[in-house]
C-alpha cells in the first residue's frame, strides 16, 4: 500500500527579499542548483587536465597556479593556499608530491629560512606548454557564455562569491556545534 503524501509547499531556504521572487525561494533554489552542475562540470573539466598529466585535478590547480603566481614574486605554500582558498596542510602534501615528480622546486626563502619558495621546474613547464592549447579549446566553450563585460563582472562576482562562502562555512560549522543534529528517524 503507499502512503499518502500531502502537498506541500517548501519552507524558505533564504530570507533576503532580493532572493525571493514573489514570497519563494524557487529561484534562489535553481540558482544553487545550476551552480552545483557547473561547479561539478568545472571540477571535472579540472580533473581532465589534471590526468592529461598525470595528475589529480588539485596537483594539476597547485602546479599551474606556481607557474601563473611565480613571475609577480617568491611563491610559498602560504601563497598558494590563500590563493586557492585551501588549507595549507593539504598544500604541503600535494606540492611534496609534485617535487617527487620533479614538477616544482623548492629552494628555502631568502628572508625566512622557515619558509619555502616553490618554483615551476622545466619539466612542469613544458607540461603546461602541452596542455595549454587543449585548455584554450576546452575553456573557451566552457565560458563562451560570457562577453568581455560579463567576463569582468562575473570574475568580481565570483570573488565576492567565494568571500561571501568562507563566511557561510564558518557560520555553519558554528550553528552545528551549537545544535542537536537533524537526523532521519
Amino acid at each position: 500500500m503507499y502512503e499518502s503524501v500531502a502537498k506541500r509547499t517548501p519552507p524558505r531556504t533564504v530570507s533576503r527579499p532580493e532572493l525571493l521572487a514573489n514570497g519563494s525561494d524557487r529561484d534562489f533554489r535553481a540558482l544553487v542548483h545550476g551552480l552545483l552542475a557547473f561547479s561539478a562540470r568545472l571540477e571535472a573539466v579540472r580533473s581532465g587536465f589534471g590526468g592529461l598529466l598525470g595528475l589529480t585535478g588539485i596537483q594539476y590547480t597547485i602546479l599551474i597556479s606556481v607557474g601563473h603566481l611565480e613571475p609577480a614574486g617568491d611563491v610559498g605554500v602560504n601563497h598558494i593556499a590563500a590563493h586557492l582558498h585551501i588549507s595549507g596542510a593539504f598544500v604541503t602534501i600535494e606540492t611534496g608530491k609534485l617535487l617527487k615528480l620533479g614538477l616544482l622546486a623548492k629552494r628555502p626563502h631568502t628572508r625566512d629560512r622557515r619558509r619555502v619558495c616553490l618554483s615551476i621546474t622545466e619539466k612542469g613547464s613544458a607540461l603546461l606548454q602541452q596542455l595549454a592549447p587543449i585548455q584554450a579549446q576546452v575553456n573557451d566553450v566552457l565560458f563562451e557564455f560570457l562577453d568581455t563585460a560579463q567576463f569582468r563582472q562575473f570574475r568580481e562576482l565570483v570573488g565576492r562569491m567565494t568571500e561571501c562562502g568562507d563566511r557561510a562555512v564558518t557560520l555553519l560549522q558554528h550553528l552545528a556545534g551549537r545544535a542537536t543534529a537533524i537526523k532521519v528517524s
